[in-house]
């Protein structure tokens, strides 16, 4: 049975406290937490950690969600406040940090760590080769490793 919100967007089941929705920004995915009064935790440079409606958190983008299925992220969910003036950092507080502090008790950002790690290994094959194919995939090959390294963390 599908339901939807009053913003109607339409899910195969209601969202529940602790789930994770995305939607891409740009090159990289945009993350908040669903909260208990059903509206989006998330953290944007131009505002910082706050909370807003899914279709505010949308922003006419195709949305995804993560059922978190794990009890004690949902009771950290029912929890879990914004941080009066916690501010966006791309590196310190991105929305990725935001939705792990409040599902896990932890800062992490597999994505930004992914990136990194594909300049990194772009810089080094561009610096031994200067062939910009070489660079191009050894760009891709850490974002790979990275994903892969994070996601057993």
């Amino acid at each position: 049975m599908n339901t939807s919100d009053d913003s109607g967007y339409r899910f195969q089941q209601r969202l529940l406290p602790g789930d994770i929705v995305a939607r891409r920004k740009g090159p990289v995915m945009h993350k908040g937490v669903v909260m208990p009064d059903g509206r989006i935790l998330h953290n944007t440079p131009a505002r910082g950690e706050h909370l807003s409606s899914l279709a505010e958190f949308a922003a006419g983008r195709t949305v995804t969600v993560t059922r978190n299925g794990c009890g004690e992220s949902r009771a950290r969910a029912y929890r879990a406040a914004p941080r009066p003036g916690a501010r966006y950092h791309l590196f310190a507080n991105n929305c990725e940090h935001t939705v792990s502090r409040t599902l896990e008790g932890r800062e992490r950002s597999p994505q930004l760590r992914g990136w990194i790690a594909g300049i990194g290994i772009a810089a080094v094959a561009f610096a031994v080769t200067r062939h910009p194919g070489v660079t191009a995939a050894g760009f891709a090959l850490g974002r790979r490793f990275a994903e892969r390294f994070t996601s057993r963390a």
